[in-house]
C-alpha cells in the first residue's frame, strides 16, 4: 500500500505573526513542520508498522510525504522523514506564494493523482491559517472518500477497508469507506515519535524530490482569494485592579465579577 502524507512548514507558533501587504510574514521568524501534521506522519508509521513495515527490501507498504512551500519547506520535509518516512516530494514555485487553500488542495490532489497512492493522511489543519478545510478538498478533488477528524483509524489491507472513530458534540462516530481514502487527524489519535540520532543521519539520505508546477502539469494562476487587509490585534488592556481599603475589598471584588457577568 503506498500511503502518502500532507504536511507543511509553518511560522513557530511561539513566534510573533504580522501581515505584510495582505500576507503572513514568514521570512521574519523561524519555521517549522507544522505540529499537527506530525500526528499524521505518526499514524502513517503505525499502520505501515502493523501491516508489514516501509523499512528494507519487500516492504509491505511505502510512506512518501508531499508538501508545498519555498526551498526552505526542505527542513521540514527533513524532520518527517527523520521520524520514519520513505521519501518525499517538495512542489515550490514562486507562482505559488500567497495561495490560498483551494489552489494548495489543487497542487496536493494532483501530485497524489499522478503518484498512485491508496491512502492519504493529513493533520487537521495548519496552525497558521487553521481552516481546516485541505483535506475535504483534497477528496472532493480526487473524488475519494474521506473520514475526517480521526481520533482513531483502522485499516484492513486484505479488504481495503478503512475504519475511524470520530468524537464529536453529539457523541461517537464510527465510520468506513474503501481505499483509496483521504484521512484527516486529530491531536489525540497518537504520541508522536522523537526522531532518532540513526533516523535524523537516514533521513539526511533519503529522496526529496522538487518539483515545480511545469513538473507536475499545473500552469500558474493566481488564486480564488486574497487578503485585502488586515489590522494587527490590539494590544492587551490593562486590568483591573482591586485594592483592600478599610476592609472593602470583598465588596469591590463581587461587584466587579458582578459587573462582567461572572456571578
Amino acid at each position: 500500500m503506498k500511503i502518502a502524507v500532507c504536511v507543511k512548514q509553518v511560522p513557530d507558533s511561539w513566534a510573533e505573526k504580522k501581515m505584510v501587504n495582505g500576507r503572513l510574514d514568514r521570512e521574519s521568524v523561524d519555521a517549522v513542520l507544522n505540529d499537527l501534521d506530525e500526528y499524521a506522519v505518526e499514524e502513517a508509521l503505525k499502520i505501515a508498522e502493523a501491516h508489514g513495515g516501509n523499512e528494507g527490501d519487500g516492504a509491505a507498504h511505502s510512506i512518501t510525504v508531499i508538501s508545498m512551500g519555498p526551498e526552505r519547506a526542505t527542513e521540514a520535509v527533513r524532520k518527517a522523514l527523520s521520524m520514519g518516512a520513505n521519501d518525499a516530494i517538495l512542489i515550490t514555485d514562486p507562482a505559488l506564494s500567497g495561495s490560498d487553500a483551494l489552489m494548495t488542495s489543487k497542487v496536493l490532489s494532483q501530485v497524489i493523482s499522478a503518484g498512485g497512492y491508496d491512502l492519504v493522511i493529513c493533520g487537521t489543519e495548519s496552525t497558521d491559517a487553521r481552516m481546516s478545510v485541505v483535506p475535504a478538498m483534497i477528496s472532493a478533488r480526487l473524488d475519494w472518500a474521506q473520514l475526517t477528524f480521526a481520533s482513531e483509524v483502522s485499516v484492513e489491507p486484505a479488504s481495503s477497508k478503512v475504519s475511524i472513530t470520530r468524537t464529536t458534540e453529539a457523541g461517537v462516530d464510527q465510520i468506513s469507506a474503501q481505499l483509496p481514502v483521504v484521512i484527516s487527524v486529530v491531536e489525540k489519535i497518537n504520541e508522536p515519535r522523537y526522531p532518532s540520532f540513526k533516523g535524523i543521519m537516514a533521513a539526511k539520505k533519503k529522496t526529496i524530490e522538487s518539483k515545480d508546477l511545469a513538473a507536475i502539469g499545473l500552469s500558474a494562476q493566481a488564486g480564488w482569494s486574497e487578503v485585502k487587509d488586515a489590522t494587527p490585534r490590539p494590544p492587551r488592556a490593562a486590568g483591573a485592579k482591586v485594592t483592600d481599603d478599610n476592609g472593602s475589598g470583598a465588596e469591590a471584588l463581587v461587584n466587579f465579577l458582578a459587573e462582567k457577568k461572572l456571578i
